[in-house]
């Protein structure tokens, strides 16, 4: 059984049809891309994923459960986190604060200090401003302590949504170089990203969305040798 399977899901804003019969799965332990233009749907399905948006058909399985219906605020505790695009720290609050919001949860001291060192030891740069506000941080870093801080809640599955957005490329790297280390030590990872090339480099499998609707679903190899995909994503011809 997938640990996350999305059927035929339709979500809307207001009048507007947004996710057109979406279906996807994502096992354990896999790095999973969605790409497509804006507009396309991506961060529309992580907000339904993650009960932001509610879809008013299909069915959404996590881990054996039905969620479709389960507010955000509930799953957190049932193992899914989400770094959402645009960072949404707590601008006012310091890193550490920040860090430990993540956490709010959890009632286990032990682990969460075991969580926060993993965090400081994937980011080193936030060990050293936790007592900065967050909003006086860099992109880059207030983009290392969005995803720090989901995962101060032990996620099974971590939903990222554009982590390189306004980033320069030497942090790009750095970034996807943590994600790939943040994998390899057992998170599951649905990612989102507009530059194609890299999240296809890191992810086992991908799937392409037009308009709402998944147009393609392959091994991430494969997708970087369609030509309809390179041309229109990977900026080839």
């Amino acid at each position: 059984m997938a640990l996350l399977e999305v059927q035929d899901i339709h979500s809307y804003y207001g009048h507007i049809h947004a996710l057109r019969g979406v279906s996807l799965t994502v096992e354990k332990g896999e790095v999973v891309t969605l790409i497509g233009s804006n507009g396309a749907g991506k961060t529309t399905t992580l907000r339904s994923i993650h009960g932001v948006l509610t879809p008013r058909e299909g069915r959404i399985v996590f881990d054996g459960e039905e969620i479709q219906n389960v507010p955000p605020h509930d799953m957190i505790e049932r193992g899914i986190a989400q770094s959402p695009e645009g960072r949404k720290i707590f601008s006012r609050m310091t890193v550490l604060e920040n860090l430990e919001m993540g956490a709010y949860h959890r009632n286990d001291g032990v682990g969460i200090q075991q969580d926060m060192d993993r965090v400081f030891d994937l980011f080193p740069r936030l060990r050293e401003r936790t007592k900065q506000e967050a909003g006086t941080m860099s992109g880059g870093e207030q983009q290392m302590l969005a995803i720090g801080r989901a995962l101060m809640s032990r996620p099974k599955l971590l939903l990222l949504d554009e982590p390189s957005m306004g980033l320069a490329p030497v942090l790009v790297e750095r970034i996807f170089q943590v994600i790939r280390e943040i994998n390899e030590q057992g998170t599951t990872i649905l990612l989102v990203e507009q530059n194609a090339n890299v999240a296809l480099e890191i992810a086992s499998r991908g799937y392409v969305l037009e308009t709402g609707r998944v147009v393609n679903a392959a091994p991430a190899a494969l997708l970087r040798q369609d030509p309809k995909v390179r041309e229109a994503y990977l900026g080839e011809v």
